[in-house]
């Protein structure tokens, strides 16, 4: 059943809001139409009634601005009343492309002013919402998540915060470690992993791909991607291999203990196409370094797969080893910042994301699971049966 003649047995939880932030608002607006759309076409008897009054709208973004003072602070203005709504705040804590003014100085937001934004927004609400969903794609400060010397919890007091604040869910995707969500045990958190996104985007891109043990493999770049991969494999039908980081540890560069060396457990990959899964890929070093290592193994096609692309330090690198034939395609998804350079490239492939938040956003409003949409397990057989890679 499509999602515009889905019919929901829950009245909602209160008028949807949406309620995307500056960072987030090409995503917001594509979410947005999915949402408008379904609904105009729902046809239900009880989208009449009291319970469902402000059920159908031209549009369910809020106007909400951070307007900046010339020292550089900032506030939040909402221009229409929240009271008694379901409110969903989008936010991309990556968005490196906005800018502000300091004293006559441009500064480029980083995440610490999205997440300070974020609570401005919780702020100008006021408590008056009925329930408050944040929808966080990039976990703020997700690779900051665990104590290995004297060191800040930044991730853990960042949620305590939001909860603190009045924030009922919070919802991000591909948490560099889920167990975060122990900082707030009695509250919402899901982390969405975009798995059936991944394989849709390479069936509609990729004609001759092939899913079979025989001529692809999935491979985690370390031991902590393990878990995707196994994931990845498994619904494929495919075998798994992993490189592990040999580090130096007596040196530091760059906050981290630099990499040696990758090493190869797995079997033989040789003519096989690979899958290279991961969370992000910041400056990109290792992914391209696994790559090389797998072609030295006489890997034929490389995918480096990965829900977050940041690419931090440009895509020259990536340009030159596409060039090496290194890899065959990037894909990433559109839950961070893209630039227009990144989407012009031949070998990136964009994997849209908007339908996904819209689904569950969709979903919540009515207070209903959530829980099929979090393991696509099922959808993933269907589409690959759809284009012939099952039986």
């Amino acid at each position: 059943m499509s999602q515009d003649q889905k019919i929901y047995d829950k009245i909602p939880v209160g008028t949807l809001g949406l309620a995307a932030l500056k960072s987030c608002q090409t995503l917001g607006e594509k979410v947005d139409k999915y949402l408008v759309d379904w609904r105009t076409k729902r046809n239900d008897e009880n989208t009449g009634t009291i319970a469902f009054r402000g059920y159908k709208k031209s549009s369910y973004l809020l106007d909400v601005n951070c307007p900046r003072f010339g020292s550089g602070e900032a506030k939040c203005i909402i221009k229409e009343s929240v009271r008694g709504d379901d409110l969903y705040l989008l936010v991309d804590v990556c968005n490196y492309s906005l800018t502000y003014t300091v004293c006559g100085h441009q500064n480029h937001m980083s995440p610490d002013d999205h997440f300070q934004d974020l609570k401005r927004v919780i702020a100008a609400v006021s408590g008056k919402a009925r329930r408050i969903t944040v929808i966080m794609p990039f976990l703020y400060e997700s690779r900051q998540h665990k104590r290995s010397s004297r060191e800040s919890l930044d991730c853990a007091l960042a949620l305590q915060e939001l909860i603190q604040m009045g924030v009922d869910n919070i919802i991000t995707f591909d948490a560099h470690d889920p167990r975060v969500q122990n900082a707030i045990p009695l509250k919402g958190f899901e982390t969405v992993l975009p798995n059936y996104q991944f394989i849709k985007a390479l069936l509609q891109n990729v004609d001759d791909i092939k899913c079979d043990p025989e001529h692809l493999m999935v491979i985690s770049p370390d031991e902590g991607a393990m878990g995707r991969a196994v994931y990845l494999g498994n619904v494929l039908g495919v075998d798994v291999g992993m490189f592990y980081k040999r580090r130096d540890y007596t040196k530091i560069v760059d906050g981290r203990n630099p990499i040696v060396a990758h090493e190869f457990l797995g079997s033989d990959l040789e003519g096989k196409d690979a899958i290279i899964i991961d969370d992000m890929i910041s400056s990109g070093e290792s992914m391209i370094d696994v790559a090389k290592q797998l072609k030295k193994r006489n890997a034929n096609r490389i995918f480096l797969v990965s829900t977050f692309g940041l690419f931090t330090n440009g895509m020259e690198k990536f340009d030159k080893a596409y060039e090496e034939g290194l890899f065959y395609r990037i894909l990433t998804t559109n839950l961070v910042y893209q630039t227009e350079e990144l989407l012009s490239k031949e070998y990136y492939i964009n994997v849209d994301m908007s339908k996904y938040i819209a689904l569950l956003i969709d979903t919540l409003n009515h207070d209903d699971s959530i829980s099929e949409l979090l393991n696509p397990a099922e959808r993933i057989d269907r589409i690959l049966r759809k284009y012939g890679q099952k039986k």
